[in-house]
């Protein structure tokens, strides 16, 4: 499975010659680099161990909790009210919406 993001390749399979023989191939027509095994790819982080692969999004979600103030913040269980009605003409117009866009997002 090949897969290719702008200018960044994912490579991977059950057999390691195919894999091998297709960055042979590669590096034959194009200057690639080889950064070896995927650790970290677009906000994602990829470990491996004998039982399988684990994804997770820790360092993304740590990232985006420390942009917006948050990286302290004690989980609870509601953010709000669960009864609460929200209409268009209560509370306040946020000045730039794109932290709480990029936090629910």
């Amino acid at each position: 499975m090949v897969l290719i993001y702008v200018d960044d390749i994912i490579i991977t399979g059950n057999n390691d010659k195919v894999i091998q023989d297709l960055k042979l191939f590669l590096q034959q027509q194009f200057h690639i680099k080889d950064l070896g095994k995927l650790k970290y790819f677009l906000g994602l982080e990829v470990a491996r161990s004998k039982a399988g692969i684990v994804i997770s999004q820790t360092k993304y979600t740590l990232e985006i909790l420390d942009d917006v103030g948050f990286l302290g913040a004690q989980p609870v269980d509601f953010l709000m009210d669960q009864n609460l009605k929200l209409t268009n003409d209560q509370g306040e117009i946020l000045n730039d919406a794109s932290h709480y866009r990029r936090l629910v997002g």
